[in-house]
């Protein structure tokens, strides 16, 4: 069995990154990744195809915020959130209110919002009706704040598409959170907003590569990461490490025995809330509920400096068994049996296809460099996330080649019932929301 090169781990990173660079959902630069990446997986023989699908690009011209501090008006950084709506080039202003998701959602009455820029503690809104709570009091606009990591750096994010197709958009940037710590601490007034573009009608895809197996209608395996970028980040550690993986495991098992099929996949508009694989689940619905056995995720896992954890979305057996092979390789990994909805593996799990996403920590609560310009190469360990690969390039090996499958095949009952209601509330169901 081939094994997973360094070298060449290093070279798709360097072309993605660099190259390329910046790969937003329904750009031309992600278009070209796309391209890149089917290219790379027919060089090693394999059934390549490139699935098509509607997506909104952010394409933004100009973003311009100013605060009023100590009386006087002050310029920071701020990024515009991806399916969030600009201000068609007039500038905003408005009073500024702070508001912590993480509390103030319990309140009765958003009212007081209303008209006001609200500089909102928290990147996430966990439902769709706090979404729509925050979308009648009709604030000016919205600051979201990363309260993950005391950054200096606006972090870029997005906006769930369902609750933006139910509700329509709201103008709504990040900053960072050290500049809204300062706002608190010296005393603000005021908020003024100008965005000049945002969200346009353009198209995404899925790249699919397909190794046969000796049952030609039997299991199928996927193998996962995302291609696409978040604004202003060429996105080494997320996720171009993630789809070098995914080259070199098509590359090297596609001259390794096997019983059952693989699918790997690298999909585009992950940043846009798992959009591509969202498609893609719904699109091959009936074939993974038939022969979908395993679906492994690869996403920002390769952080030079951290922990490397396994999220499964399964039984323990497949965490205990997928950990094994990490620990035979002097590899210790943290395993949670968890329901996680921000990466490619959910959908497939809302699908009943057990599934695990491979990732890598540096902060308690993630990646210090999350969704941020410096998410270069400098930031990734290739040794590591090379061996990683060879890890599991030996348990998909394994898995794909075993008379009978070495855990089982189905989702806890108790993880379902989470899972259906984040495919619901984040997703809009089977029926999404376009």
């Amino acid at each position: 069995m081939q094994s997973i090169l360094e070298k060449k781990f290093r070279n798709h990173i360097m072309t993605l990154t660099e190259d390329i660079g910046i790969r937003l959902a329904g750009s031309a630069g992600e278009k070209q990744a796309a391209n890149y990446i089917a290219e790379q997986l027919r060089s090693v023989g394999a059934q390549v195809h490139v699935e098509e699908f509607a997506i909104r690009e952010r394409a933004v011209e100009e973003e311009h915020l100013e605060v009023q501090v100590d009386g006087k008006w002050q310029t920071f950084a701020c990024s515009l959130l991806g399916n969030a709506r600009g201000t068609e080039g007039k500038t905003v202003q408005a009073p500024l209110v702070f508001f912590s998701s993480q509390t103030d959602y319990q309140r009765k009455d958003l009212s007081f919002l209303s008209g006001k820029a609200v500089v909102h503690l928290g990147t996430h809104i966990e439902t769709a009706d706090d979404y729509r709570r925050l979308a009648e009091a009709k604030p000016a606009f919205i600051m979201f704040v990363d309260v993950r990591y005391p950054g200096t750096v606006a972090t870029a994010d997005g906006m769930f598409p369902a609750y933006t197709h139910a509700y329509d958009s709201l103008p709504i940037v990040s900053i960072a959170f050290m500049d809204a710590w300062r706002w608190q601490e010296k005393g603000t007034a005021a908020a003024r907003l100008r965005v000049v573009g945002g969200m346009r009608p353009s198209s995404s895809q899925n790249v699919v590569a397909e190794l046969p197996g000796r049952d030609p209608n039997g299991d199928i395996l996927f193998v996962g990461a995302h291609h696409d970028t978040q604004a202003d980040s060429v996105g080494a550690d997320d996720n171009a490490a993630g789809v070098a993986a995914v080259i070199e495991l098509a590359r090297t098992l596609s001259d390794t025995p096997r019983k059952r099929r693989i699918h790997l996949i690298t999909f585009g508009a992950e940043e846009q809330l798992s959009a591509g694989s969202a498609v893609y689940v719904r699109k091959h619905r009936e074939e993974l509920k038939k022969h979908g056995r395993f679906m492994l995720n690869f996403d920002a896992f390769g952080s030079l400096l951290g922990w490397t954890e396994l999220s499964c979305c399964g039984s323990e057996e497949m965490g205990k068994y997928l950990k094994s092979f990490f620990v035979n390789q002097d590899e210790y990994i943290k395993v949670k049996n968890e329901v996680v909805p921000y990466a490619d593996h959910f959908p497939f799990a809302a699908c009943g296809v057990p599934a695990a996403w491979l990732g890598r920590m540096n902060c308690a609560a993630g990646r210090f460099f999350h969704h941020r310009p410096d998410d270069n190469i400098s930031r990734i360990s290739i040794p590591l996330a090379t061996k990683l690969t060879n890890i599991a390039q030996e348990a998909l090996s394994k898995i794909a080649l075993a008379d009978s499958f070495p855990f089982p095949t189905r989702i806890p009952q108790a993880l379902q019932a989470d899972i259906e209601d984040k495919w619901g509330q984040l997703f809009g169901g089977w029926a999404g929301f376009g």
